[in-house]
């Protein structure tokens, strides 16, 4: 069995996947309840308001000594996931994917610590500790303008006998796009699509 890479699929820009995976991942949800004070009671009654954001954590870890190379590359595009990107005007929106895992939020924190470094300074080795938190899509959050048009990223699950040229004519009006879907979702073989999979539809941004 192949080993199953944990990838970084942000909604402008191509993957990253982890050159070793996390050791573990870290995954904390909780949500809002107001106390209904009430006369007479021994406890109060417990108001939903709404749920906090989930927030994901790991660790990556990464290695270029044996190649005798600078890991600063490899850091950057990390550490580019918390900055503004001009055509949307704010830091994109990721989705970490690993095994059965999949998790949509923003990156809010990226701390890295060099551990090596090559005779001429650069650095060979680094951790970066990676902090996201929840969001969801404007067409999930039940407004009645979603944002469905092919400037906007967005998700779309996957129906048996669809193929990555039919979600580039539904999505884009060209099926010839259908690269721009597999190279957001690390896909290589575009025959090899599994009925359900969940597909992050990046956007066409016209400049």
């Amino acid at each position: 069995m192949s080993l199953t890479k944990a990838t970084l699929i942000p909604e402008v820009g191509g993957p990253i996947s982890a050159m070793f995976n996390p050791k573990e991942l870290s995954f904390s949800k909780s949500t809002k309840w107001e106390a209904q004070i009430s006369n007479g009671m021994d406890a109060p009654r417990q108001q939903w308001n709404n749920g906090d954001a989930a927030s994901l954590s790991f660790e990556l870890f990464f290695d270029r000594y044996e190649d005798n190379a600078s890991v600063q590359g490899d850091v950057q595009r990390l550490v580019s996931l918390t900055i503004s990107k001009g055509e949307l005007h704010r830091p994109p929106f990721v989705r970490f994917v690993w095994g059965g895992i999949s998790f949509l939020g923003v990156v809010e924190k990226v701390d890295v610590r060099f551990t090596m470094f090559l005779p001429n300074g650069s650095p060979c080795r680094a951790t970066a500790n990676v902090a996201m938190k929840e969001t969801i899509l404007d067409q999930d959050s039940g407004r009645s303008d979603p944002l469905q048009s092919p400037d906007h990223a967005k998700m779309r699950r996957l129906k048996r006998g669809e193929t990555l040229h039919s979600l580039a004519a539904a999505e884009y009006d060209d099926p010839n796009e259908w690269r721009r879907i597999a190279n957001a979702n690390g896909i290589d073989n575009p025959l090899d699509l599994t009925p359900g999979a969940e597909l992050l539809i990046p956007p066409i941004i016209v400049r």
